[in-house]
């Protein structure tokens, strides 16, 4: 039997939420409003459904403040928050929000929680006022405990929060929560139970229904999302690949098929929501600037997020290279593991706190043991001596692509290289070649440059190139010579 629940103003019984720099208007009518609030590093939404001075958040981003400040602009208390299932990608700051304002917290009860929440299952309804009301869908797939909240005016289905079970285009994948020896069957039952979420819980929607799920395009939660902020169920039907397939099997079939990689990260940040994260500033003002070219001690682990010039100039031996960019964070998180203490090297101090706050969306703000402004001048090893690479040496040097399998399948670059996808690298090092010098590459450098650390760290005494943004060249060269 479902259950009505009422929501009212100071309910408590839980709810956490966190960080989300941008914010956009979706949709306004004289009943409710929807903010959506969007992180462009880790492509993730968080939405606020403002009504009668009050505020319902759903999949509220790790730092908390853009929240309360919307409340306050809108002279609003935040009464609520919902949380469609524990992501793998950031750390919610549902937690935090609860400790501050004793707001009740809505979360699958498939899920567990072991923080103080109220828990739901389908078809349950919660009463926002006498016209609106969110209805509770349960939607597994991308993960067993996720479910979806339909937006219901006046007896009118107007949106629905999908989470990461239905993405703009796509649908989440189903291998982010199931791990062990049977994996595969796991991954399979997942799919099996996307399916049916479709055919079930989505397909019944009016085609008017706007969608609002947690992630946008860029997203590995998915594996290709459009690069829209919202959508129709409508929409999704003509568009998503997701409904247009014959059967379940097809369905499970293509969904499994060229799956993204899995960042170390990922299996950390669901236990940490489910658990519920600590608040967010006082972890990052934990974390302090040391002087200038500070020595960490020996066999501590090292991240220089420098720009490369600094880099070549000023080069700090055993580093692992991930460079300061959009999606910084993710990029960390796949190369290093969440159970590894780090230091950062940074160019200044802006860099470094720009780089614990985003660290910090994925809950690593903890594993900084701190960071230093590093300066030392030191010759890059780069043997090459200023000679550019060319592909009519290739065979004096082993060729490593560092891209994703499928990349490499679909075009592989320099023909003769070995593919080793940077996240598979540590675990595969055995497998680089050390007979001739080498040559690293992806499709742009970014990529590339971390590999070249990384391979590096591990093989001081090689002859080593990361080819970087050179690799344009030889893409180009490779075009016109065909």
């Amino acid at each position: 039997m479902n259950r009505r629940i009422f929501l009212k103003n100071g309910a408590s019984m839980a709810g956490w939420g966190m960080l989300a720099p941008h914010f956009m208007v979706n949709k306004t009518t004289g009943m409710y409003h929807i903010e959506q609030f969007t992180d462009e590093g880790l492509s993730q939404f968080t939405y606020a459904i403002l009504f009668d001075k009050k505020i319902v958040l759903i999949d509220p981003a790790r730092d908390p403040q853009p929240f309360y400040e919307f409340a306050d602009r809108n002279n609003a208390a935040i009464i609520a928050v919902i949380e469609t299932h524990p992501h793998a990608d950031f750390v919610s700051s549902h937690a935090e929000i609860y400790r501050k304002l004793k707001t009740r917290i809505y979360a699958s009860k498939k899920l567990q929680a072991k923080y103080p929440h109220h828990p739901v299952k389908d078809g349950d309804v919660i009463a926002l006022n006498n016209h609106l009301l969110l209805k509770i869908l349960d939607t597994p797939g991308h993960s067993p405990d996720s479910i979806s909240i339909v937006l219901r005016e006046n007896n009118i289905d107007k949106a629905v929060f999908t989470g990461d079970a239905l993405l703009f285009g796509d649908v989440g994948r189903p291998d982010l929560r199931e791990y062990g020896n049977n994996e595969n069957e796991q991954r399979t039952s997942l799919a099996k139970a996307m399916y049916e979420t479709l055919q079930t819980k989505y397909l019944p929607l009016n085609d008017k229904v706007i969608v609002y799920p947690a992630h946008g395009a860029g997203s590995l939660c998915g594996n290709a999302i459009r690069n829209v902020k919202s959508s129709t169920i409508g929409e999704e039907k003509k568009n998503n690949h997701a409904f247009h397939h014959a059967n379940e099997s097809d369905f499970v079939a293509s969904i499994l098929k060229d799956l993204p990689f899995i960042p170390k990260y990922f299996p950390y940040d669901v236990e940490l929501n489910r658990s519920g994260a600590g608040d967010v500033q006082p972890g990052i003002r934990k974390v302090q600037l040391r002087e200038e070219n500070f020595q960490p001690p020996e066999r501590s682990l090292v991240v220089d997020i420098r720009p490369k010039s600094d880099i070549q100039e000023a080069y700090y031996p055993g580093a692992i290279y991930v460079p300061e960019g959009t999606k910084f964070e993710t990029w960390l998180g796949t190369v290093i593991a969440p159970d590894k203490k780090f230091y950062l090297a940074v160019q200044d101090k802006d860099a470094f706190h720009t780089a614990v706050k985003k660290l910090a969306k994925i809950g690593y703000e903890s594993n900084i043991e701190g960071g230093f402004v590093y300066t030392v001048k030191k010759p890059y090893p780069v043997f090459l001596n200023g000679k550019s690479f060319s592909l009519n040496d290739r065979d004096d040097y082993t060729i490593i692509d560092v891209r994703n399998k499928k990349e490499y399948d679909e075009d592989p670059i320099i023909v003769s290289s070995v593919n080793i996808p940077l996240p598979e690298l540590e675990k595969r090092l055995a497998e680089v070649p050390k007979n001739k010098p080498i040559v690293v590459h992806c499709a742009s450098g970014y990529r590339s440059s971390i590999a070249t650390s990384i391979i590096r760290k591990e093989y001081p005494q090689l002859s080593i190139l990361d080819l970087g943004e050179d690799v344009t060249r030889i893409k180009n060269k490779k075009s016109t010579d065909h």
